[in-house]
């Protein structure tokens, strides 16, 4: 599980994420040495800090798409919102976690947990070897250590949510085989509240964690942990921060789709991002290597791979009233929007036409519908095998073709690897927790308020998918008016526009899980998916097991200590 010192080193000082934008840390380049005492100064510290971070996309610890920093499998596959897309053939390892009958032996969640504990060792690495540097000001260990434990808390964070029992390792391991017999939370929480304490506002350089993005994932320990009355001044605190007369430091951008666009990222909704580069002499290893098969298969962007297909459900989930512009969470598959499921590339067809949310089209490609600066979507010419996974293209990760072979790496072996940052907290994320807290706390008219701030934007004409100058869709956007005095309700409006709001961004399943939900909800959405997609027959998600995936059987065999393995699995595996 945790590896040797040297090996950390080697690969934090030759895997280094370089970011283009000049005012990145991670522009740096990396040391040479591979001398621990070489390494115990202000330069030798910070390249290691460099090599934490750089694990943040999942890529270079033996994974790739397996290990991605977007959990665009983990997170939105197996919950619901896309299918593993392609065909049955490819990447089957992806199968059965969609149909939740996963096993321990599956190389996808090896991966994933090499990942995360490599960046686990890394973030240690920085505390241990800083503890020996004498030429490091009293003010730079501060920021340095707070940055290294806010790091450390992600990479226990991604593993807690994945396997819920697993190894809390600090800087004073001294045994390579740590038991998962003890709950984490508490250590996550105190990695990110030291963060918080210790961190300075803003930061000089792009990509850094701050005092806010640190308060952020502090939040979102304390929402997983159900602490709603500890997470919401937090979150006010995030949602206040930096206002001035210059204006607020964190806030929506004006519309849905410039979270989304290497053009505009880094923007004031990026609480907190992973910051891809291109074209720097990586040969793409520096990019989005983890979302590179999420693309439509044939002559549109990416050039590969049709991986990661939206589901009918979730597109359903965007069509509202024609009245009031509200989405329908309890009958939303009662009626379906129209799709070319069947329909020839030569045969006319024509999208649907009821009224329908905004964010649906900057969520999900669909025929007919303009695919960024691409052109209309095709249809079946850019889907590799629509009987077997569906009509759809993903679209939050893709590139403008404006950007082909600019904000997209030209040494790759596809044209998929961007400069598109994944972005791991959103201000509207922000925003949709602590409507979630106010729910919580029984101050709805709150919760409205805020939920309202995220549909507000969704409604803002100017950021509507054209067709020429004219909407692509029957698009309409309504605000919750009407009081909102019934607390269920209220909870319900909150998740499901978490759902609409957050769709393929890797939250689903682990918001399901964490509200309890994850059984009924993902039942229900195998009886009707399961209708479209035959390979779905007979699957079930069983409540107590399949919130949390199998503890990986070679970690597990390398954990045998005197005989005995000090890791054990997961309840039903």
């Amino acid at each position: 599980m945790k590896r040797t010192l040297f090996n950390a080193i080697l690969i934090a000082l030759t895997g280094v994420v370089i970011y283009s934008c000049s005012k990145s840390f991670l522009e740096r380049s990396p040391l040479g040495s591979l001398d621990e005492n070489v390494l115990a100064n202000k330069k030798g510290v910070e390249g290691l800090l460099i090599g934490a971070y750089s694990l943040l996309d999942g890529y270079g610890a033996g994974g790739n798409w397996d290990a991605s920093g977007s959990n665009w499998v983990y997170g939105s596959v197996v919950g619901g919102d896309a299918h593993k897309g392609s065909d049955a053939g490819d990447q089957q390892d992806i199968n059965p976690m969609e149909r939740y009958s996963a096993v321990s032996t599956n190389g996808y969640f090896n991966n994933k947990w090499r990942t995360v504990y490599e960046g686990v060792t890394r973030s240690n690495n920085v505390l241990k070897i800083m503890a020996k540097a004498t030429d490091i000001s009293a003010a730079d260990q501060k920021r340095i250590s707070g940055e290294a434990r806010f790091l450390r808390g992600h990479y226990h964070f991604e593993a807690k949510k994945m396997w819920n029992m697993v190894p809390y390792v600090d800087e004073k391991n001294t045994t390579l085989k740590v038991a998962n017999d003890k709950d984490i939370w508490a250590n996550i929480e105190a990695d990110f509240q030291y963060a918080y304490d210790n961190l300075p506002e803003t930061q000089d350089l792009i990509g850094r964690a701050n005092k806010w993005s640190a308060a952020a994932f502090l939040a979102k320990v304390k929402m997983f942990r159900k602490d709603y009355a500890g997470a919401l001044p937090i979150l006010n605190a995030i949602i206040a921060s930096g206002k001035t007369p210059k204006g607020t430091k964190y806030a929506l951008n004006a519309k849905f789709h410039d979270s989304f666009d290497a053009d505009t990222k880094n923007s004031p909704e990026a609480v907190f991002s992973v910051q891809y580069s291109v074209n720097d002499g990586a040969n793409g290893d520096n990019a989005g290597w983890g979302d590179v098969l999420n693309f439509p298969y044939g002559g549109g962007p990416g050039g590969c791979c049709g991986f990661f297909q939206p589901t009918q459900d979730l597109v359903n989930s965007y069509q509202v009233d024609a009245v009031t512009g509200l989405p329908n969470p309890d009958a939303y598959n009662s009626t379906e929007v129209k799709n070319d499921q069947g329909v020839g590339a030569a045969d006319p067809f024509v999208p649907h036409t009821g009224t329908l949310d905004a964010r649906l089209d900057w969520t999900v490609g669909r025929r007919g519908i303009p695919y960024l600066d691409w052109g209309k979507h095709p249809g079946v010419t850019w889907i590799r095998d629509q009987a077997y996974s569906g009509p759809y293209s993903p679209i939050k990760n893709t590139y403008k073709k404006s950007q082909e072979g600019v904000l997209t790496d030209k040494s790759f072996w596809t044209s998929g690897v961007t400069a598109n940052n994944y972005t791991l907290i959103r201000f509207a994320d922000v925003l949709l927790w602590a409507a979630e807290a106010e729910v919580e706390a029984g101050s709805l008219e709150n919760a409205r308020a805020l939920v309202n701030q995220v549909r507000a934007r969704a409604a803002n004409p100017a950021g509507f998918v054209l067709d020429g100058a004219l909407p692509a869709a029957n698009y309409k956007v309504g605000l919750y008016t009407t009081p909102w005095t019934d607390k269920v309700a209220a909870r319900k409006a909150v998740h499901f526009e978490r759902k609409l709001e957050l769709a393929m961004e890797g939250h689903r399943f682990f918001d399901l899980v964490r509200w309890g939900e994850a059984s009924a909800t993902l039942n229900a959405y195998l009886t009707y998916e399961k209708t479209k997609r035959s390979y779905l027959n007979g699957a079930v998600f069983t409540a107590g097991v399949d919130e949390y995936f199998p503890i990986p059987q070679a970690q597990i065999d390398r954990s045998v200590e005197n005989g005995v393995s000090t890791l054990k699995q997961n309840p039903g595996y």
